[in-house]
């Protein structure tokens, strides 16, 4: 009985964690020093990534009718697993995890879930792939700017070309009235001669 009173906090702060996140994954950090484990926990932590190694019976308890019982199902959780998890951003850990694992080879993906959805370590991986959503903002936002400020630059072209044209006639029409005033006074100071 004391054993199962130990555990209970534990799976309930893991229930706790999971409970409206976006996605969980699940590695095996064997083999990691102290300071490649300290600088992944510090990189999860920065982009609101909770990281935690967890007893596979907690987790699976844990996940017990969730989206995350599919981590299980799909016997992931065997071994030792560490456990990232995201409630803002779903391809963060996968992103950070996979980019972390380029340099330290013994980190090894397993699975996770990412909305909902199950995924195995090679979808994973592509996951990773998918740009943060502040990058896919400033990308859509550029695309939609794109045309606008294209279409800004033209318009001031044609107006500097048409502001252009306009001066020189402008200045050319009074010097054409100039000549045939001074050519029609002299008609008529001809006529009283007369």
């Amino acid at each position: 009985m004391a054993k199962v009173a130990e555990k209970e906090p534990i799976v309930r702060e893991i229930a706790e964690r999971i409970d409206g996140a976006q996605a969980a994954v699940l590695v095996d950090a064997r083999g990691l020093t102290v300071a490649q484990d300290t600088q992944l926990r510090r990189q999860l932590r920065e982009a609101g990534v909770t990281y935690k190694v967890y007893k596979n019976t907690m987790m699976h308890r844990a996940f017990e009718n969730t989206d995350f019982a599919q981590l299980d199902e799909h016997e992931l959780l065997n071994g030792p697993s560490a456990l990232a998890i995201s409630k803002e951003d779903p391809a963060a850990p996968a992103r950070i995890i996979c980019k972390f694992a380029k340099t330290a080879q013994k980190l090894e993906v397993k699975g996770g879930v990412v909305e909902g959805k199950f995924y195995d370590a090679e979808a994973i991986t592509a996951i990773a792939d998918i740009p943060s959503r502040e990058v896919l903002l400033s990308r859509l936002l550029g695309s939609m700017q794109s045309p606008i400020a294209n279409f800004a630059r033209v318009v001031k072209q044609i107006a500097e070309k048409q502001g252009g044209d306009a001066q020189p006639e402008e200045a050319a029409a009074p010097a054409e009235e100039a000549p045939a005033a001074e050519e029609a006074a002299p008609v008529e100071e001809a006529a009283p001669a007369e």
